[in-house]
């Protein structure tokens, strides 16, 4: 086997990441206050004379919140010092307009610009001792990635706020709790307004399309199904998930898939020539008979927006919908 340069391992280990997180996520609880949590916040009246536009609330501490392992976590204060161990929660911590109290992140960490600078904690596997070196008042964490770290940390008596959203919405209600956490609230509706907004757009404009069936492949022979928020995705976009009848993420069924025969195929872009899961799709026996090789229904979509349970969701819906219903959804 010819070696791999380091970028292309990068982005095989960042796939690796995605298809842990999707299979876990699917394993864990699926109850959590962070999905049940709405917009709490409450909006300041404007009085009739020179006042200033509404804002939200300021929050109040002492803030208790119950994360997805069923920890309460009371915080006296907005924590100053924040490290983050996966990538969807540094890209929530920069959207909400916490960046300036971020002291460590993942390797993984690309998004925005600013984090990869940050010092480094590990990768898949989270260095205790370089967490313990930055002294956070706070660790952001994957409840189905992170769990070991989460356990060590707390043993160590740091705080750490883990998550696990598989749907779109609780994304949304998860960056609302950051608002609440780091006081700020404002910076974090905005966001979560903005993803409403964008899933309103998408689900308007496909509402009386007729669904075309789609077949995703994040990882060479590796597809989505259903229980996680890339199959939710697929659907809000106005397609149906041909993998949708196996839950979580797993190895596709190459026979399957023909007798599928969907009319659309995703997968993300990545580096390499041969695409890796382009030569696998076209050296598969049977696979020319599919209706989306025949038509070359075969699109390439941005991979960290899509697979990263953060802001960015967003633009993953907007680019899949744009993909399925390109007529419909500008």
């Amino acid at each position: 086997m010819k070696a791999m340069n380091r970028s292309m391992m990068k982005t095989l280990f960042g796939l690796l990441l995605t298809m842990m997180l999707v299979f876990t996520a699917a394993c864990g609880a699926n109850t959590s206050t962070e999905n049940q949590a709405g917009s709490n916040t409450t909006n300041t009246e404007q009085s009739a004379t020179n006042a200033p536009a509404p804002t939200e609330a300021a929050a109040a501490y002492p803030l208790t919140l119950e994360d997805e392992t069923g920890t309460s976590i009371t915080f006296e204060q907005a924590p100053e010092k924040v490290v983050t161990l996966v990538p969807s929660e540094t890209e929530a911590i920069y959207a909400i307009g916490a960046g300036e109290q971020v002291v460590g992140v993942d390797e993984w960490s690309n998004y925005p610009e600013e984090a990869v600078s940050k010092p480094k904690i590990g990768d898949m596997t989270t260095n205790i001792e370089a967490v313990i070196a930055l002294n956070p008042d706070l660790v952001l964490a994957s409840s189905s990635m992170n769990t070991e770290a989460i356990a060590k940390l707390r043993e160590l008596n740091i705080t750490v706020y883990a998550t696990n959203p598989t749907t779109y919405d609780a994304v949304v209600a998860k960056i609302e709790n950051l608002g609440k956490i780091m006081n700020k609230q404002e910076e974090a509706a905005a966001v979560a307004d903005h993803m409403r907004s964008v899933k309103q757009q998408v689900t308007d404009a496909v509402k009386d399309a007729e669904k075309k069936s789609v077949y995703l492949e994040f990882s060479p022979g590796w597809t989505v199904g259903s229980g996680t928020f890339l199959d939710e995705l697929i659907t809000i976009a106005g397609g149906t998930n041909i993998a949708a009848g196996t839950p979580d993420w797993y190895e596709v069924s190459a026979e399957e898939v023909v007798t599928q025969n969907p009319q659309l195929i995703i997968y993300p872009i990545m580096e390499g020539d041969p695409h890796p899961i382009v030569a696998a799709i076209e050296s598969r026996p049977g696979w020319d008979v599919i209706e989306a090789v025949k038509t070359k229904q075969m699109f390439a979509v941005t991979q960290d927006p899509l697979v990263r349970v953060g802001p960015r969701l967003a633009d993953g819906l907007l680019e899949v919908a744009k993909v399925i219903h390109p007529d419909l959804v500008k």
